[in-house]
């Protein structure tokens, strides 16, 4: 059950970050490569964006 409730969780926060990438002005390509980049590396890709590259996104993608 907890296991369960920790992937949702881990669902839910993946959704919101791509639909923030998503939403940035700049490259199509470039937006959905960052997605696919955060999709593939899970957890460390979460912890990653949330905690150091959400304000650097928008000038790589740009």
């Amino acid at each position: 059950m907890v296991a369960l409730i920790i992937w949702i969780i881990g669902l839910v926060l993946t959704i919101k970050a791509a639909i923030e990438i998503l939403n940035l002005e700049g490259d199509t390509v470039k937006k959905l490569l960052s997605v696919i980049v955060l999709i593939l590396s899970s957890w460390l890709g979460l912890l990653l964006y949330y905690f150091w590259a959400r304000e650097k996104v928008a000038e790589w993608v740009r």
